[in-house]
């Protein structure tokens, strides 16, 4: 489907590296942040608190698209209902005031809003009961753009990591990490590239279906994961420690199968892949 004229609204990291993506493949890119003049010149700025309705900035009246990809600056149950339920609230508000023809409007969710635990398979059509305060303000802004009756995905992205999104690595290098050997804390991780890379696809196939597990091709125990860093790095391997010392994280193993069948080709299909990119190996 021909997309030209497209908003990023919360264009920070992942949406900067669409916005450059989208202006290289032709297109025409606005960018809605608080500090719009970071943004770089081929993405044109709109200042903008997307949680504040008061004073919400005119849209370009001739948008094909829309990405919603805000980022909390905190993870409290606050900021996450400012930013991913409010602000998508008011942005939806301001399409249907200014009867913008938008054609397809994505918004960047969370595999947090399903809550198995048990090392499952997850895809798009298994129940979402989040307990977590993150899931459950992720779930009700995927059904409030449901009600907006304009054409959606929710995208649901797994951990990301990249270039400035080093933390598990770190932890890693830290020798602060601890595992279990008989519970593999499965995760479920996406390269930030890949996201943007993910969002330009789903922008451009001419069938979308409202929701995308995002993560790349190898679900991986945190064991696998942490100890393969390890090894690379040089450093000691994550302690062995039992399942009751262990606190937070999940474990449950998302598939990518229906993006995978959309036609999107990953640069990076595993953590392998990515991280070795970071560590130049």
């Amino acid at each position: 489907m021909p997309v030209s004229n497209i908003l990023i609204a919360g264009c920070g990291d992942v949406g900067l590296r669409l916005g450059l993506r989208l202006n290289d493949a032709g297109c025409k890119v606005w960018g809605m942040r608080r500090d719009s003049v970071k943004l770089p010149g081929c993405i044109q700025g709109i200042a903008a608190d997307l949680a504040v309705k008061n004073h919400f900035p005119v849209l370009p009246k001739y948008l094909d698209a829309v990405v919603y990809c805000a980022a909390a600056g905190e993870r409290s149950e606050e900021a996450y209902r400012r930013t991913y339920l409010l602000g998508l609230k008011n942005i939806l508000h301001q399409i249907h005031t200014q009867n913008i023809p938008i054609k397809r409007f994505l918004f960047t969710s969370s595999t947090a809003v399903y809550q198995q635990s048990a090392g499952e398979w997850v895809d798009e059509d298994s129940a979402t009961q989040p307990s977590s305060f993150s899931g459950r303000i992720m779930l009700e802004a995927e059904q409030c753009l449901a009600h907006s009756g304009l054409e959606y995905a929710n995208v649901r992205f797994g951990g990301i990591y990249g270039p400035g999104r080093m933390q598990f690595l770190q932890s890693v290098r830290e020798e602060r990490v601890r595992v279990c050997e008989n519970f593999p804390q499965y995760t479920n991780r996406i390269h930030s590239d890949d996201c943007a890379g993910v969002l330009q696809h789903l922008l451009q196939i001419d069938t979308l279906e409202s929701s995308y597990v995002a993560v790349d091709c190898a679900p991986v125990s945190k064991q696998e994961a942490s100890d393969w860093m390890a090894g690379e790095l040089g450093v000691c391997l994550p302690a062995r420690v039992e399942q009751g010392e262990i606190k937070g994280g999940q474990n449950k193993r998302c598939s990518n199968a229906r993006l995978l069948q959309s036609g999107y080709q990953f640069l990076h299909p595993d953590y392998r892949v990515g991280y070795g990119e970071l560590l130049g190996l």
